[in-house]
């Protein structure tokens, strides 16, 4: 059974900082794309970040380019996501998705997390 466990949300002043975790288990964790996604209330879920299986490829949403980088470490089966100068519109759970293929789209991914809440106060 794949688990996909999130931590390391919170409540951050506007300019701060936080890293999430995904740990992960029951799934060739080398072998998936992992990605973050955020859904902030009454709006669908968006893409935030990808890292390919080979730590080789990186992809990011538009408005996080310069303040959040995504990494792994396939040795220990988890995900971060390093989230730097935080805004207010950041604002939202965090879910971390894995996929067998590179991916950016949130039907590409078939197993998901419960999330974790991300809250920046202006």
């Amino acid at each position: 059974q794949v688990q996909l466990v999130e931590s390391g949300g919170g409540l951050v002043q506007s300019g701060g900082s936080l890293r999430l975790s995904c740990a992960a288990s029951g799934l060739a964790f080398s072998r998936h794309t992992m990605a973050w996604f955020r859904q902030a209330p009454g709006k669908e879920r968006e893409f935030v970040a990808a890292i390919s299986w080979s730590v080789v490829s990186t992809y990011y949403a538009d408005f996080v380019k310069g303040r959040f980088t995504i990494s792994r470490d396939n040795a220990k089966n988890a995900a971060f996501l390093q989230m730097n100068s935080l805004k207010p519109e950041d604002t939202g759970v965090y879910y971390c998705a894995a996929s067998p293929l590179p991916a950016t789209t949130y039907a590409k991914y078939d197993s998901w997390g419960q999330g974790t809440q991300v809250t920046v106060s202006s």
